[in-house]
């Protein structure tokens, strides 16, 4: 302050200097002046947002397309990587040879031409013979057959097929052993060519359908075929079955089905017999989202006398995939003829009586998937016309063969099954069934089986190198008249068999088969025992 007060005091008295007009003197300097401001307030300014535009404002844009031309290099598309599991191998040919004791033979060969896309060819063969005669005299058995199957595509949509099949299969009556060891003898000895029985059928067959899916979702298929069976003991039997066959899918699940059948044959020993019977069966099956509902009916005729049967089945899931329950009934008539009882019994006289069998059924059960484990369980009612027995016309015959015996039957059905799978490779199976027979006129269902269990147990290995399986059969004592004419009971069945085989590499392996370890020799005919252990051991080979 002291320096600016100067400097005004210098300044006015230059001023004054430069005034001519003012006297002179001695200025005296009363108070030294002494500058100040004065204290300023402070304003607090605070800024504010200005209020917001609410009001809603539509804006239009007119946009004009335009096609611009760009041109770029495609993309190159590469699948993902990833690991997959080799296909299994597919072979055209399969081998099995083997011998086992009681001596025995046993060959198979399969051989495939699928991979022709127009044309495919199929032969197999067939020779197993067992000789158990050094035990029981005359216990000899064969099955021999061979087939042809060929099949060619057209390029209009249809296919044609082909085949041809021989089989020869042999038995002896060797039943007198039997009867001797009853009696305490040796009375009844026969020499091989005595007492031999063998059955001879020829088979041809021509097949009509379409190869390949219809535009109409519609499948049609014509067969004819033919068979002509013999026996050493002057029987002959011929056969003509004609079937046409039509199906229309309705949504790729409906399907509306009518098949037509038209089944001959003559039987002739000492004099000729004919069953000749004709069958219509339409049905129609709707498949729901939880129901399944097939609406039918069998009408055949026979002899001109017409029998209408009903084909109808009923499901729902009562819960899906667990459980399953069923309902439904179905008939027909079943042939007891030549060829059908043969295959059934080769032990019969055959100087018979064919007849048809006229039945209906009615069932109901549950099926489904639990755990992985699949099961189904049934119930069913069989109300039969001509049930076919069997029985020894007289049983101190030495050439024991059975008579076939006709009756009405009740038959109340019990029957299940079930399949465990336990881990890859390993699964177990079972079933049983249980008859309870109502005749009219016969006292027991003779030589027919009531109860019958299996069970089994296969294993392979990932690679299929090992193939394991184990098996048990039981069955019940059939009835039977004995000697004195009174019924009795068989011994029953129990069974127990292994068969295992093992591939060394990719094409060739070895197998054997055990069975009956138990060594049963139950008789399954009266006077006919079956055979007891037995194996057979062999090599295999696919090409």
């Amino acid at each position: 302050m002291k320096y600016i007060a100067s400097i005004c005091l210098l300044l006015l008295a230059l001023g004054l200097a430069a005034q001519p007009d003012l006297p002179s003197g001695q200025v005296d300097i009363v108070k030294s002046f002494e500058a100040r401001l004065a204290e300023a307030n402070r304003i607090d300014v605070r800024p504010q947002l200005p209020p917001l535009d609410t009001t809603t404002r539509r804006l239009t844009y007119n946009v004009i397309g335009k096609d611009v031309a760009v041109e770029y290099l495609p993309p190159r598309i590469r699948p993902l990587a990833f690991r997959t599991e080799q296909p299994p191998t597919i072979y055209d040919g399969y081998a099995r040879f083997g011998v086992g004791l009681p001596s025995a033979f046993y060959g198979e060969l399969s051989y495939d031409i699928t991979k022709n896309k127009e044309f495919d060819f199929g032969i197999d063969l067939l020779r197993h013979t067992l000789n158990n005669n050094k035990k029981v005299e005359n216990q000899r058995v064969s099955d021999n057959s061979l087939g042809l199957d060929g099949t060619y595509y057209f390029d209009q949509g249809y296919a044609v097929r082909g085949k041809v099949g021989f089989q020869s299969n042999g038995v002896n009556y060797f039943g007198y052993n039997d009867l001797n060891e009853e009696l305490d003898t040796n009375l009844y000895s026969f020499k091989l060519e005595e007492v031999r029985q063998r059955f001879n059928i020829f088979d041809f067959g021509l097949e009509l359908f379409n190869g390949e899916r219809t535009q109409g979702d519609f499948n049609y298929r014509a067969a004819a075929d033919i068979y002509l069976m013999s026996d050493n003991y002057a029987a002959r039997e011929n056969g003509l079955l004609l079937t046409f066959d039509a199906t229309k899918w309705f949504d790729e699940k409906h399907p509306l089905r009518v098949t037509l059948r038209t089944d001959f044959s003559s039987f002739r020993d000492t004099v000729k017999q004919s069953l000749n019977n004709i069958y219509l069966e339409p049905s129609y099956t709707y498949h729901g989202d939880a129901f399944q509902v097939k609406i039918g009916g069998n009408l055949v005729a026979n002899d001109d006398n017409f029998s209408l049967f009903p084909n109808l089945e009923a499901s729902a899931n009562v819960v899906a995939g667990v459980l399953t329950a069923f309902v439904g009934a179905n008939g027909s008539l079943e042939k007891n003829n030549f060829r059908n009882l043969v295959a059934y019994n080769p032990f019969i006289l055959t100087r018979l009586t064919v007849q048809n069998s006229k039945w209906t059924e009615y069932y109901g059960g549950v099926k489904g998937t639990i755990w992985g484990i699949t099961y189904q369980g049934q119930v069913g009612y069989k109300q039969v016309d001509n049930l076919a027995l069997f029985q020894l016309g007289n049983p101190l015959d030495s050439i024991a063969r059975f008579d076939v015996l006709y009756d009405t039957a009740s038959i109340v059905t019990i029957k299940g099954n079930i399949i465990v799978p336990l881990f890859e490779g390993l699964e177990l199976l079972g079933g049983v069934s249980q008859n309870i027979y109502t005749l009219d006129r016969e006292e027991k269902p003779w030589h027919l089986p009531a109860f019958s269990l299996n069970a089994g147990a296969h294993y392979f290995t990932p690679d299929r190198k090992v193939d394991l399986r184990a098996e048990l059969y039981f069955e019940n004592g059939v009835p039977y008249r004995n000697t004195l004419g009174e019924a009795d009971n068989l011994n029953a069945l129990f069974d127990v068999s292994l068969a295992g085989e093992y591939h060394f590499t990719e094409k060739f392996g070895a197998w054997v088969q055990i069975n009956n370890l138990a060594g049963n020799q139950r008789q399954r005919w009266f006077r006919y025992p079956t055979v007891g252990l037995n194996f057979l051991v062999g090599v295999s080979a696919r090409f």
